[in-house]
């Protein structure tokens, strides 16, 4: 467990600075959101570039439980930072993390709606109209 859990700390690092490492993901991994369904690596690693962008690379996320089973681990994680336009956002999240050959294969992320749907997505969607 702990190697995923250090896989997975350096993951939500990651996003928080809007890069994932190369080398922890494979090279057909896939991300799905309830928020913006499936992508694939290229599409995650634009979405989580913006998102970062927007808030002021400084977004940190907290585990705060990790249960790992097999090839695959379930992160309880809390959120929290400021954007760029000074609102302040924290979030839940459920990541469900599948793992082959010790990289990530694939991430689903549950989190309330609300937060990314009146907070986050205006302001990534102002970056985005330039």
């Amino acid at each position: 467990m702990s190697e995923y859990r250090t896989i997975i700390e350096t993951f939500m690092q990651g996003v928080s600075a809007g890069v994932v490492k190369d080398d922890l993901l494979t090279e057909d991994m896939t991300f799905w959101s309830v928020n913006s369904g499936a992508s694939d690596k290229a599409r995650f690693c634009g979405g989580i570039a913006l998102l970062a962008k927007a808030g002021n690379y400084a977004i940190e996320y907290d585990i705060v439980a990790l249960t790992c089973d097999g090839d695959r681990a379930v992160a309880e994680v809390e959120s929290s930072g400021t954007l760029i336009n000074g609102e302040t956002i924290a979030n839940s999240h459920v990541f469900i993390f599948e793992f082959r050959h010790g990289r990530i294969a694939a991430v689903k992320e549950f989190m309330n709606q609300f937060v990314v749907k009146e907070k986050i997505a205006p302001v990534m969607h102002s970056l985005m109209q330039g």
